[in-house]
């Protein structure tokens, strides 16, 4: 470390921009409107210094804010020279520093003494921007201008002065205005709670003086990313997974990661990937970076601080023209899906690396049911939109020493299961049940944790349906001789037809319908024949798993007076198993 740090101010300097950023997080759940910012906590707060680095993040969507350096260098180049105390910033542009519509970054540069010291970042996912169908989301659009109202860098505020043009262009171009608006209301609140207390910061340690530390804390953020390269072994790695389909050609969708380790640094090539498809899972370069940069920071040890020194240990490469950097106008909306299948495809190549800190596939990202459609309204009164965006968050895979949990987010994630109170209240919606699924992990000695089920009645009239699933096909795998979970289904009126559906659909939804989603579980890690059987009889007796499927996947026979295993019998069928 330079001499001219001094480790005590270091350490302050470190610990007050990690406060500042989760009082931001925190900022943003309290003043949010929409239940899918407010409850399911899809945004991301983050501090950059001048430059547009990183220095800290909240523990909010890890995923968002590896794109923060390309959405800052677009921002950069449409304003370097002309940014002004005041000015607030906006863009959701996936080919200009964006990731898929919904997503709105919004920056505010931070100025102290009229230089320019940094910028607050918040991101959030918004509930409309637009488009052919409510929500934006949808995984069957084909191309770009199917899919929203397109933001460019543009100044939302410039000055302190809002820009009332584009404030009617945002009103008149979404079915929610008033919840759009209320958003970015509590994303510029965030961003006002950043800059003062890192002025504050400023006011205490100086600008120079905070420049040198901030210049240290990347350093620092570098050295001990290399250093742990440098335990792994050198060589080339390589993982392929895969996606069911885009809902319009049949899959596999392959996602081929190969890791280079060498010496105290990574280069991470996905050539060998799809060709970009004609649905909506394209996934731009800046959130393949995002994705990449998340599975390897999983790798490393929490003594890493989460700012912008990882990056520079990390090369990262897509073919142009490739579902993980395609090109104008391909459609994104339901990016993130094959985001999920980065991290999978990263987490399966270190697992060779580094196999104590990898867990086995969890259940493949979330799910996104989207139902929107019109209430009546009162008498004399238009029709009033309703857009419910529920993101399931189910399970993770078997680790080293441990199971998956269940009902729990995807690691690159950091989202929550919207309350089914929350749910009902607010929307012409049942929910006719929210349960673990039994059967759905995968087998090992460390089994995998349990898919979740979500089963919803349209009470309006009529509304569209658009469901964002996977796994369906290409279950979640296991590592080190565990075994696949259960793969994810989608089932229209279960209790009648039980008409099985497509993993990625848009339909209309009549009134009194239903639809189940069942989640894959996560992959299981290590052999399933070495599973304690008390542990394999706990989980029957939690009816997490069945008689039948403790026998089959882990040769465990249960006693047939009790939960208890036969231990004979067991050695048995585990002795003819091998």
């Amino acid at each position: 470390m330079n001499s001219n740090i001094d480790p005590i101010t270091f350490a302050v300097i470190k610990n007050g921009l990690d406060t500042i950023v989760d009082d931001m997080a925190y900022t943003v759940m309290r003043t949010a409107r929409s239940p899918i910012v407010r409850d399911v906590l899809d945004y991301s707060a983050t501090i950059c210094d001048a430059r547009g680095r990183i220095l800290a993040q909240a523990k909010t969507v890890a995923l968002h804010l590896g794109a923060v350096p390309d959405a800052v260098s677009a921002v950069m180049d449409e304003f370097s020279e002309d940014l002004f105390d005041g000015d607030v910033i906006v863009l959701n542009d996936p080919y200009a520093g964006g990731m898929h519509l919904p997503d709105i970054f919004m920056f505010k540069p931070i100025f102290h003494n009229q230089v320019l010291q940094g910028f607050a970042v918040v991101i959030a996912h918004h509930s409309d921007v637009g488009g052919r169908v409510p929500g934006s989301n949808a995984s069957d659009s084909t191309e770009i201008f199917q899919e929203g109202l397109r933001i460019p860098p543009l100044k939302l505020y410039a000055a302190g002065r809002q820009d009332r043009s584009l404030f009617a262009l945002l009103r008149k171009n979404v079915r929610l205005p008033d919840m759009l608006l209320g958003d970015l209301a509590a994303q510029l609140a965030t961003c006002n709670v950043g800059e003062r207390a890192f002025i504050a910061l400023i006011k205490k340690h100086g600008a120079d003086g905070l420049a040198l530390y901030f210049n240290a804390l990347l350093d620092y953020g570098e050295r001990l990313t290399r250093q742990a390269i440098c335990d792994w072994p050198n060589g080339r790695y390589e993982f392929t997974d895969y996606i069911d389909d885009d809902g319009f050609d049949q899959g596999p969708i392959p996602v081929v990661c190969a890791i280079d380790v060498m010496d105290d640094h990574l280069v991470v090539d996905f050539e060998g990937s799809s060709p970009q498809v004609k649905g909506a899972i394209n996934c731009t370069l800046s959130y393949t970076k995002s994705s990449t940069y998340l599975g390897i920071r999983c790798a490393l040890g929490r003594e890493v601080p989460n700012n912008a020194g990882i990056y520079r240990c990390i090369t990262i490469t897509a073919p142009e023209g490739s579902i993980l950097n395609p090109r104008m106008p391909a459609a994104v909306a339901a990016r993130a899906l094959t985001g999920y299948r980065v991290v999978d495809a990263v987490l399966g190549a270190l697992a060779a690396v580094v196999p104590a800190q990898v867990m086995a596939a969890g259940e493949g990202g979330n799910t996104v049911v989207c139902i929107g459609g019109y209430e009546d309204g009162a008498k004399g009164q238009d029709q009033t939109p309703f857009i419910l965006v529920d993101m399931i968050n189910g399970a993770w895979g078997g680790r080293a020493g441990k199971d998956g949990i269940e009902g729990v987010t995807n690691p690159s994630q950091n989202m929550s299961n919207m309350p089914v109170e929350t749910l009902e209240a607010r929307y012409p919606i049942r929910v006719e049940e929210y349960a673990l699924r039994p059967d759905s992990c995968g087998p090992g000695e460390h089994r995998g944790g349990l898919g979740l089920i979500r089963q919803y009645q349209l009470l309006a009239d009529e509304a569209v349906l658009q469901l964002r699933a996977d796994r369906a096909d290409n279950p979640p795998y296991g590592l080190f001789g565990g075994g696949c979970a259960a793969p994810s289904r989608n089932i229209l009126d279960p209790d009648g037809s039980a008409e099985a559906l497509p993993s990625k659909v848009t339909r209309t939804l009549r009134g009194g319908e239903v639809i189940r989603h069942e989640q894959a579980g996560g992959g299981g890690y290590g052999d399933p024949l070495c599973r304690d059987p008390d542990r394999v009889a706990a989980d029957v007796a939690n009816e997490k798993i069945s008689r039948a499927f403790a026998e089959e996947h882990f040769g465990v026979v249960m006693s047939p007076d009790g939960f208890a295993p036969d231990l004979d019998a067991t050695e048995s069928c585990r002795k003819s198993r091998k």
